[in-house]
């Protein structure tokens, strides 16, 4: 391998020209590099016909966090990969987020320290960053630029693609209407995940959102399709105990195989949060889109995506907007959760369940508050619930899905499940009202049928919501408990089922019990 250091240098700068470059032992592949060529000797044609572009520069102008300020150079793209070698052959990556006719900004995923100012080497690829994909990174575990962290070999691949991904055209996007069972309860039951639905977790700091999202990804499947049905998991920001927990946990429920795993730990560079969903999406769309699987995408933690892009921001200088976040949040959310979906004629689908954490449990936070323009609803988990040491701590009340209706009923789940539902919400409604008012005047005082209304919230949560990490429920024992739970309630206060469900889905000892209450 050989260079010729042209005898230009442009503002501290000095451009390199090289051929083709042999494939070294350890490289997986070839780069070559373009000549550059002074203005006027057809510097476009051969950045054309070579189709890589292999600029290399030596020296930056500044450095400045996780950030490159580079000048004097020309023909860079925005997004554009870039190779950034240190004095002592380190190698390290990064892309271009800003790009003008002679400057460029660019973010290096590994950080900038050690690099010097004048003997840091930039090349730049022509293109933007991609990832490879393929069948066989289930079961792998990766970082979030898709390099293998578990010890095994790259996966044999056979085309790469841009984590940026091409969005769905909305001419083609087919309804979501496929119920998923997740094993939970408060979610099958009340808050109904559809498939190719985007349905984020609203967690906060302490409650148990990693090991809901580890019981989630061991036990969704897609009734009927178990075989076609797998999982992309990405952790942003996690710390190294709740990533191996993550780990373990797949491992010894046996669902790693289906499983495909991107790890950022708190550690790594933030800037590499900020392409670790981008890394699990283009993944997904490959599984579902080519090779017509199921695929349930699930993001932890959001919060930590938006902390390193708001960090960006920030030593970018850019104007910031709410809380210090920059004023193309919701946009760069979007461009996350819109990747979700399914295609007219495409066997498989694309499911997202985001989950972030509130900071001091503000829903109205910027982070949530965008979450829920975009996706279709929400699962909130409650700090009161979790302070009971009920698992999942979820509150149903401020809860939503707003594709449920779609994707239940005869033929998909059961044909009670949405009036059910309803007599479950209900309910539970009504019980914190009666414990507002037992707050003030004391539950002695209550009547006989607002008791009654307790004992059913009661019921609710340490029946119901309540439930084993390990505990997987089908649709039909959630519903069964569901009926359970609305039989503790006088017959006459189940006015959001018909009366041919009650007969044929209230129990027959709460039936029994009800008769014999009345000739008393």
């Amino acid at each position: 391998m050989s260079k010729v250091k042209t005898g230009s240098q442009e503002s501290g700068n000095r451009r390199q020209e090289s051929g083709n470059r042999a494939q070294e032992p350890g490289n997986d592949r070839a780069s070559c590099a373009c000549a550059a060529l002074e203005p006027g000797c057809g510097a476009q044609d051969a950045r054309a016909t070579n189709g890589v572009l292999g600029k290399e520069y030596v020296g930056v102008s500044k450095v400045a966090g996780p950030l490159l300020f580079i000048e004097g150079i020309s023909g860079i793209g925005f997004d554009e990969v870039v190779e950034i070698r240190m004095k002592n052959n380190e190698l390290r990556h990064g892309r271009v987020l800003i790009t003008s006719r002679s400057s460029a900004l660019i973010e290096v995923f590994e950080g900038t320290g050690g690099l010097t100012i004048s003997t840091t080497r930039v090349r730049f690829q022509g293109k933007p960053l991609q990832i490879p994909v393929s069948v066989d990174m289930l079961g792998r575990v990766f970082n979030g630029l898709g390099i293998p962290i578990d010890g095994g070999p790259m996966p044999i691949y056979q085309e790469k693609r841009d984590i940026n991904g091409a969005p769905i055209n909305p001419v083609v996007r087919d309804y979501p209407e496929d119920f998923i069972q997740t094993g939970i309860s408060t979610i099958d039951c009340m808050n109904t995940l559809v498939r190719g639905q985007k349905l984020p977790i609203f967690s906060g700091s302490g409650l148990p959102h990693n090991e809901l999202a580890s019981q989630i990804v061991r036990q969704a499947k897609v009734c009927g399709q178990s075989e076609r049905f797998v999982v992309v998991f990405a952790a942003m920001g996690v710390k190294n105990d709740v990533a191996q927990m993550f780990r373990k946990s797949f491992e010894e429920s046996g669902v790693l195989s289906r499983v495909v795993m991107f790890l950022n730990l708190a550690n790594d560079p933030s800037i590499e949060r900020l392409v670790a969903p981008r890394s699990a999406l283009t993944i997904a769309e490959y599984l579902a889109f080519e090779k017509g699987m199921h695929v349930l995408v699930i993001l932890t933690d959001m919060t930590n995506y938006c902390e390193a892009l708001r960090e960006i921001s920030t030593s970018k200088g850019e104007v910031p907007s709410r809380k210090g976040y920059p004023g193309y949040l919701y946009s760069d959310l979007a461009s996350i959760y819109e990747r979700a979906g399914r295609i007219i004629g495409c066997p498989g689908s694309i499911t997202q369940i985001p989950i972030l954490t509130m900071p001091n449990d503000d829903i109205t936070h910027p982070i949530p508050d965008l979450t829920g323009y975009i996706t279709e609803g929400q699962i909130v988990l409650d700090r009161e619930l979790a302070k009971k040491s009920i698992y999942p701590p979820i509150n149903v009340l401020p809860c939503l899905s707003r594709l449920m209706n779609d994707g239940i009923g005869a033929q998909k789940t059961r044909e009670d499940h949405a009036n059910i539902s309803n007599q479950l919400y209900a309910g539970y409604s009504y019980v914190k009202k009666v414990e507002t008012l037992a707050s003030i005047i004391g539950e002695s005082e209550l009547s006989e049928r607002d008791r009654k209304y307790l004992e059913f919230g009661r019921l609710f949560e340490e029946k119901f919501v309540r439930q084993g990490q390990n505990e997987n429920r089908s649709i039909t024992q959630t519903l069964d408990l569901a009926w359970k739970i609305a039989a503790q309630l006088p017959l006459e206060e189940l006015i959001r089922v018909t009366e041919a469900q009650i007969q044929k889905y209230y129990p027959r000892e709460n039936t029994d019990k009800d008769e014999d209450e009345a000739e008393s």
